[in-house]
């Protein structure tokens, strides 16, 4: 067990006693979780998966656990992971209640970020128990990501009397349990998809422009720079703004535009966001001179002008 685990002698409504695992939607997060969970001593009992991509994961990640439909997972487990794409969450739940699968006493848990416990709302009805336990981590399907677990952020949200076993499930799993409210969540998740999934489309046009300049490392160029950026970023906030826009250089920036529309036009709008953006931060925090922000919100404006 994870040296963080709630002692022996913590109250029985901290530790969750072991249970029998189910998983619904076996895309990358929910084989990840469940793994880390029998880590802990719960026993995956059941696992369903549509496309034969999901059924190999679940296969690797769960080996000996049978691959069933969702009715029987509910039927078969205790704690029931609920690991299906945002949009598709709420029908799931809504035809498990329909259907009479969700047992009185049922823990219910599902990972989305989105949502809160109101959306397991007829489950509920059903009496079963709701938790929404969100990683805010990226996920590979692969079994490196048990060990990601370690150390990552959960999104809580659960009713007040489940609190206490929602925060004792993420520590066991090896995680850190975060406080969400309810009305919280929506925005919970655009900070998240803001920093992780933006991040990968700036880098993924970052190593595409240096391929185009002729760099044949363009990973091995910007490990270190981006490393060194995240890092002052988390320490410092704003005051690790550095680079053109921060100093207001508007013949550097006029120079990205043009060079951008020449090679890659279809990078010049997010150029061109983010430019603005940068601005108006480093103006409110100091960085960029008032006198240098006019010539270079001119050039910014001037390129969405084309």
């Amino acid at each position: 067990m994870n040296a963080s685990h709630p002692s022996p002698g913590s109250d029985a409504r901290e530790r969750p006693a072991r249970l029998t695992v189910g998983v619904v939607g076996a895309g990358r997060v929910g084989p990840a979780l469940a793994a880390s969970l029998r880590l802990a001593g719960h026993r995956p009992v059941a696992v369903s998966g549509v496309s034969d991509t999901s059924r190999r994961r679940a296969e690797t990640m769960l080996p000996e656990v049978p691959l069933v439909r969702p009715a029987e997972v509910l039927a078969r487990a205790e704690l029931v992971l609920l690991t299906v794409p945002d949009d598709a969450l709420p029908r799931l739940v809504e035809g498990l209640a329909e259907t009479g699968a969700v047992r009185p006493g049922q823990l219910l848990v599902h990972t989305s970020g989105r949502y809160g416990t109101g959306v397991l709302a007829p489950a509920l009805r059903a009496g079963a128990l709701p938790l929404a336990l969100h990683p805010a981590m990226t996920f590979t399907g692969s079994p490196v990501d048990v060990q990601r677990l370690a150390g990552c952020s959960f999104g809580v949200t659960a009713p007040e009397e489940l609190r206490l076993a929602a925060e004792a499930l993420v520590i066991e799993m090896g995680g850190e349990p975060e406080w969400i409210e309810e009305e919280a969540r929506p925005l919970y998740h655009a900070a998240l998809a803001l920093g992780a999934n933006h991040l990968v489309t700036l880098v993924a046009q970052s190593l595409e422009l240096l391929r185009t300049a002729g760099v044949g490392a363009p990973d091995r160029m910007l490990g270190p720079l981006l490393g060194a950026a995240l890092d002052n970023a988390l320490r410092s906030g704003d005051a690790a703004l550095t680079g053109p826009v921060a100093r207001g250089d508007a013949g550097t920036v006029e120079a990205h535009v043009a060079e951008l529309r020449k090679h890659a036009p279809q990078a010049v709008a997010g150029y061109l966001a983010m430019a603005r953006a940068t601005a108006d931060r480093a103006l409110a925090h100091g960085l960029l001179k008032p006198e240098l922000a006019e010539d270079l919100l001119g050039v910014l404006a001037e390129g969405d002008r084309g």
